[in-house]
């Protein structure tokens, strides 16, 4: 994740920008970066690392700076260091971007004929020279930009300003928000409002395609035709976590779709597919630490255990020499338990802040185990207690029921497990098909959200009459019926139970009959026939069994939907967000709170 911040007026342009960046620190970053103009002196400031790295390299000569752009850079193109971070340079332009330009390569060669050259490994540099090139012809900042963007494929939320230019910061979006803040004689600009808090409750919601040019005296904006739109001036005081949404009506289903981007997020830097490369900063173990354990507790709850135990699953395949056990923390803070020589104890919490996993933390250390965190929330008491962890980086999670979250944990943990099984001797040829499906999986992820969600909409439609409803899956598939249980009971207040497919006629399998709906889980492996046996049985009992699956074979079922894809070990992973879509639809078709619901809280801080 990563936050713009602009401003043009009279007051101290880097005392504003400082403050826009460091409210946007929870959305997760490596790398920061302000600039700012005086008389056409530039003052560029980037650091790897955090904003308060910025803080005390403010250059005093510069105090009256009046115009400029920030930026918090969470990496995608490039590792995280001072050269990739925002804001780039090229000639006359400064830019800072959030999103991703598909088309880079082509435009660099196309820039590399004209005389341009870049020191940089970001696409966001490529860009600038874009812009740079067209607005050499006639100093047109406002028409370069927008020139500029009608050759680029990809997303992007950008801010721009030029050297020579002291009184315009040009904007514009496709797929990544920003908004502008109007004030008097003044103008802001960010990617979320809670950077503007403080200094304008009055700003303009930019739409997908729109450029906008940012003066002090007001802002003008034109569409993706070139044609003149009359901004919007809107009031946030009253609820500013509403303008959060990204036009999504509810944060739930916004969160689900931020995934892909989320995911990106939690695996840049650390995922290296080019180089086949596997890489966790802030663990603080060394190799032979890592190939000394030999036992793992991972503690957490709701949600956070579900994701897991799915993640236990993946490191036992790779780590066989490792016993894992997944405990929920308000068990195991009472229980007289053993702690296995060499073990390691790894604490995943959302928020950070989870008060059952921080007590088994806190004895978990008494014992003297290590303990590791996989947190989202920067600075929580999680990740300050831990000896060391892995930040996921998924960014605000709003709403009470934890979608992203659940995916990214899930990645993260995986991550962990692969950099200690290779400690332990595991061979690249083995890890390589791992990189290869975890590289992959946030544009496998859209693609699901893209082609599923009107099939599971009206799927949602036609099942939200039932109160009572079964999630079943076999091997790694048993903790994801676990989840979407718990995901739709969450928002919906069904009756829901998850359960092993194979468990249910030890006993559940009595409960079934015409009220009640299934939801089966089948991947197509050596236990599709056995899953199948399973989902007859239950048919033959009168329920009303839905299918997800990746599998072509025929089904006998009252629903299927199908999953295309070219991923086989994280497949479950795009089964879940069919069932994060489905819990959320259902809920809506019930009239629920989905981002609130009844008698739950986002962060549990109490026993």
């Amino acid at each position: 994740m990563c936050g713009i911040v602009g401003y043009v007026g009279s007051k101290n342009a880097q005392s504003i920008l400082l403050e826009g960046l460091h409210r946007l620190e929870y959305r997760g970053y490596d790398s920061a970066g302000i600039v700012t103009f005086q008389d056409g002196d530039a003052c560029l400031l980037r650091v790897k690392g955090k904003v308060a790295g910025l803080d005390s390299l403010v250059n005093d000569s510069h105090r009256d700076d009046s115009i400029g752009i920030g930026h918090t850079r969470w990496a995608t193109h490039g590792e995280p260091s001072e050269r990739n971070a925002h804001p780039h340079n090229v000639g006359d332009i400064f830019l800072v971007h959030n999103g991703i330009i598909e088309n880079y390569k082509d435009l660099k060669s196309v820039l590399e004929t004209r005389g341009y050259s870049f020191v940089s490994e970001t696409d966001t540099e490529v860009l600038t020279a874009l812009v740079d090139s067209i607005y050499q012809q006639d100093k047109n900042l406002f028409a370069a930009v927008s020139e500029a963007l009608h050759m680029v494929v990809g997303a992007y939320g950008i801010a721009v300003v030029a050297k020579d230019n002291m009184d315009e910061v040009v904007v514009a979006r496709s797929g990544s928000p920003l908004v502008i803040g109007v004030g008097e004689g003044e103008t802001f600009i960010a990617s979320d409002p809670s950077a503007l808090v403080g200094n304008t409750n009055q700003v303009i919601f930019l739409k997908d395609g729109e450029v906008a040019k940012c003066t002090r005296d007001g802002v003008t904006v034109k569409d993706s035709a070139d044609q003149a739109v009359e901004p919007i001036v809107e009031t946030i005081e009253m609820d500013i976590q509403a303008m959060q949404k990204k036009g999504f009506d509810h944060f739930l289903v916004k969160e689900i779709f931020d995934q892909p981007e989320s995911l990106s997020a939690t695996l840049a830097g650390r995922v290296v597919k080019d180089q086949d490369l596997l890489r966790l900063g802030g663990l603080n173990m060394s190799e032979e630490e890592l190939r000394a354990v030999k036992h793992i507790f991972i503690v957490a709850c709701g949600t956070a255990s579900y994701a897991s135990m799915m993640a236990s699953y993946y490191i036992e395949r790779f780590a066989d020499d490792v016993v894992i056990d997944t405990v929920v923390a308000s068990e195991l803070r009472y229980r007289s338990f053993n702690v296995p020589e060499n073990s390691l104890a790894i604490f995943v919490s959302q928020s950070g802040e989870t008060a059952d996993t921080i007590a088994c933390l806190k004895e978990m250390k008494q014992r003297g185990v290590r303990c590791l965190g996989v947190v989202n929330a920067v600075g929580s008491t999680i990740a300050r207690e831990v000896d060391g962890g892995i930040y996921i980086h998924a960014g605000a999670e709003i709403s009470v029921a934890s979608t992203k979250g659940f995916t990214s944990q899930v990645v993260a943990l995986v991550l962990f497990g692969l950099v200690m099984a290779q400690a332990k001797g595991m061979s690249i040829e083995d890890v390589r098909p791992y990189i290869d499906e975890l590289d992959a999986l946030p544009e496998e992820i859209a693609a699901v959200l893209d082609t599923k969600n009107e099939e599971v909409k009206q799927l949602a439609a036609d099942y939200s009459q039932y109160e009572h409803a079964f999630y079943i899956g076999r091997d790694i598939l048993y903790p994801l019926a676990l989840e979407g249980a718990l995901k739709l009971k969450e928002t919906s207040y069904i009756h829901v139970e998850g359960q092993p497919a194979g468990e249910l006629k030890h006993g559940s399998i009595a409960l079934i009959d015409d009220r009640f709906f299934e939801v089966a889980f089948v991947m197509d492996n050596e236990l599709f026939e056995k899953s199948m046996s399973n989902i007859i049985e239950v048919q033959a009992r009168g329920g009303h069994v839905i299918v997800v699956t990746n599998s072509s074979r025929e089904i006998e079922a009252e629903r299927v939907v199908r999953i295309e894809s070219r991923l086989k070990m994280f497949t479950p992973l795009l089964f879940n967000v069919v069932s994060q879509l489905f819990a959320y639809y259902v809920a809506v078709n019930r009239g629920n709170d989905v981002d609130q619901p009844r008698n739950l809280a986002k962060s549990v801080t109490v026993e």
